[in-house]
């Protein structure tokens, strides 16, 4: 009988005698797992993972703040909402002598503002957003700035990210500000900005921004840098352009709610995904960096020299990481957010 067969039935005969299933609950972003990896803990460790996805970073900590932080064992949040999430109670802080395979992580992407020491996080995968050219359609040698989405010729053609921090990304670099702005002002003007660029947008999209490209129903928008991956792999037409204003940068990071019922099993679950082995399926499945310097070094030199996938440093310095604006500033933009998408 098949090892995972054999787990089953012994979970279900444990149920029968009242014993219940030792287990993981995890929500993760959509698409953001290599297949076969769940099974394959589960496989070593006898713990079931129930799994489950989001679309983008707000409807995860809105379904969070709604339940207390519980009903979670591991979530993924992007950079600004990690130290937002630990401010507001959310989460509780990592325990690495858990996490033998912590070792492999560049020092280089660790020790951020948003969780100094990362007492909160961990961090799973790294990546941009930057602009995304169909070169079967559109020159994508014309396209070099964020200013290029607001030509008049892309009306009704372009895709966003549904993504409030990530489209004001645009307009802030646009503005020539901060894309951690707090400024009232700043993030007005921003607003007035985008307004101007709503008649040329097609579609808004987070959960698989790559696939309006690939069935030819946009040729120019933004696009995550593993979205991108993912396209060319099946298009190598698709080109991804960093801005020359600056592309947006973030660490999506593993971390434990506050009112996690497993977090033992968290734990064994954040470690297992930072196994070299492990981490180097995250590229090659998905098509974003890993921060896991021993994974980086399994990778074939395709995929470790992949400028889209690991940029090279002058983009990087040309660029910003996201950090957390505080809730007021949160709360303007998400306003001006909703008044965007609703037309106003």
């Amino acid at each position: 009988m098949p090892l995972r067969s054999l787990l089953a039935t012994l979970c279900l005969t444990l149920a029968s005698q009242g014993y219940a299933a030792e287990k993981v609950v995890v929500y993760n972003w959509a698409e953001y797992i290599p297949e076969g990896v769940l099974e394959a803990f589960t496989a070593e460790t006898g713990i079931e993972v129930e799994y489950s996805t989001y679309d983008n970073n707000e409807t995860m900590v809105a379904k969070l703040q709604l339940q207390g932080g519980k009903g979670y064992d591991v979530v993924v949040p992007s950079t600004y909402l990690v130290s937002r999430m630990r401010k507001e109670g959310l989460i509780q802080p990592i325990d690495k002598a858990l996490l033998p395979h912590y070792k492999h992580l560049d020092p280089a992407l660790l020790d951020k503002p948003y969780d100094p020491g990362n007492q909160y996080s961990v961090p799973y995968l790294w990546g941009s957003t930057a602009i995304g050219v169909d070169g079967s359609v559109v020159d994508a040698n014309s396209i070099h700035s964020w200013a290029d989405l607001w030509d008049p010729k892309w009306k009704g053609q372009l895709l966003l990210i549904d993504d409030v921090r990530e489209v004001f990304h645009m307009a802030y670099k646009i503005n020539g500000h901060s894309t951690n702005t707090q400024d009232p002002a700043e993030i007005e003007q921003a607003y007035t900005t985008l307004k101007r660029l709503m008649p040329n947008v097609r579609v808004f999209n987070a959960d698989a921004p790559r696939e309006p490209f690939l069935a030819g129903d946009v040729a120019l928008g933004m696009l995550w840098s593993g979205e991108a991956s993912m396209a060319q792999a099946e298009n190598p037409n698709i080109v991804y352009v960093y801005p020359d204003e600056g592309a947006g940068f973030w660490i999506d990071n593993f971390v434990i709610p506050a009112g996690a019922e497993h977090v033992a099993n968290a734990h064994k679950f954040i470690d297992f995904m930072l196994r070299p082995e492990v981490a180097k399926q995250a590229v090659e499945a998905i098509g974003y960096a890993t921060p896991n310097l021993s994974a980086r070094a399994l990778l074939d030199a395709s995929l470790r020299n992949d400028p889209i996938i690991f940029p090279p440093s002058e983009v990087v310095q040309a660029g910003e990481f996201q950090e957390d604006i505080g809730d007021a500033a949160m709360t303007l933009m998400n306003g001006y957010w909703e008044q965007l998408k609703s037309g106003q």
